[in-house]
């Protein structure tokens, strides 16, 4: 993680501390006894941050309009509001984020089923959806658990179980409820400049979600589990990810310039059985429904270390300005080519530009 050199920085000390009272003793000897060196804490960095960010062209698979010149607007603007939590113990790292999505009116929430029109097919002006999402990583180092440096050579730094799970909920006509579980291993690597890069290949569940458009009784009654899924919960096949996530503090800039650093993820998702739930029905061409490998990055993320070039090192981080370029495709799983009515549009086939992410987006975070 990027606080790697944060836990190097706290065991150092920890020696540091340990030499000083090994001298202490000597030297005091004697005269008192000998102090027991002070235990490490659980927990040696505890990291919590707040951000708030603007994207001006998020999507949302379905949600489309036309513009007065025929054109198809496939986007939608979203506020970002997040937390992170992130922590180094003896044995591992843990990560947490929880991320508030508040869409403009082209991905409207619930009763309407498309932007302007709700699910009777009249007019509605339905306000922009708002959607819940959390995230949650462990890992466990083997150099810790047994005791080892044989998992630290060359640039490999170490080797990791990893385990964790994602949540979601939008209130949408949709109604998605996702959840999944990840486990596998990591491989960590070191980077010039206190930079690291993890690579994670892991299995992915994506074992319950919901899609209201689904559910049997809303389109005539139907035969669950063949035409439509009784309650609209649908599970997914069990499949495989690669999750990279990188850091590097541009240190070759000039010491009065060292206020930048560069970052970024992507996670490659296989595909897991057919979008809908119901293999009967997934078609072929632009009718197919059978899911996709999906690609959700941010490739870079530019920081500003905005605190560290007010107030000095001692506040480095502790309030960043950044702007990203973030590309999702397949968003999902949902075949971007196919899935009429979601990514196309029948018979033309014709995109719908909203199965795809592209967008530039800024943010602020502040550490606390």
């Amino acid at each position: 993680m990027s606080f790697r050199f944060k836990a190097i920085a706290a065991a150092a000390l920890s020696l540091a501390t340990l030499a000083t009272s090994g001298l202490a003793q000597a030297a005091d000897l004697p005269v008192k006894a000998a102090k027991k060196a002070a235990d490490l804490p659980f927990f040696l960095v505890i990291d919590n941050r707040v951000s708030f960010s603007w994207m001006p062209k998020g999507t949302d698979p379905g949600m489309w309009s036309v513009r007065p010149d025929g054109s198809i607007n496939g986007t939608t603007a979203k506020q970002v509001y997040s937390f992170t939590h992130f922590d180094l113990w003896a044995y591992g790292t843990n990560f947490f984020t929880i991320s508030m999505f508040k869409s403009g009116h082209n991905d409207p929430a619930s009763p309407c089923v498309a932007p302007g029109v709700n699910i009777a097919g009249t007019a509605s002006d339905c306000a922009g959806a708002t959607e819940i999402y959390g995230l949650f990583r462990s890992t466990f180092g083997w150099n810790e658990i047994f005791n080892t440096k044989a998992f630290t050579m060359g640039p490999l730094h170490n080797i990791s179980f990893e385990v964790g799970m994602d949540a979601n909920t939008e209130n949408n006509f949709l109604a998605p409820a996702k959840r999944d579980v990840v486990a596998g291993l990591q491989f960590a690597f070191d980077l010039p400049y206190k930079g690291y890069i993890n690579v994670a290949p892991l299995m992915y569940w994506e074992f319950s979600n919901h899609n209201a458009f689904t559910q049997c009784g809303l389109f005539g009654a139907g035969v669950p589990g063949v035409t439509c899924n009784s309650d609209g919960n649908v599970s997914y096949n069990p499949t495989w990810a690669v999750e990279i996530n990188y850091y590097m503090d541009l240190g070759f800039l000039p010491p009065n310039m060292q206020f930048w650093s560069i970052s970024g993820r992507a996670g490659w998702y296989g595909p897991k059985g057919d979008s809908n739930g119901l293999p009967a029905l997934s078609g072929t061409g632009i009718f197919s429904t059978k899911s996709k490998t999906e690609l959700n990055s941010e490739p870079i993320r530019l920081t500003f270390d905005a605190s560290k070039a007010v107030w000095g090192d001692k506040y480095s981080h502790f309030v960043d300005l950044w702007v990203a370029y973030r590309y999702w495709q397949n968003k999902f799983g949902l075949d971007h080519n196919a899935m009429a009515g979601v990514c196309t549009i029948a018979p033309t086939g014709q995109s719908t530009k909203s199965c795809t992410e592209s967008t530039v987006y800024g943010g602020i975070t502040v550490k606390f």
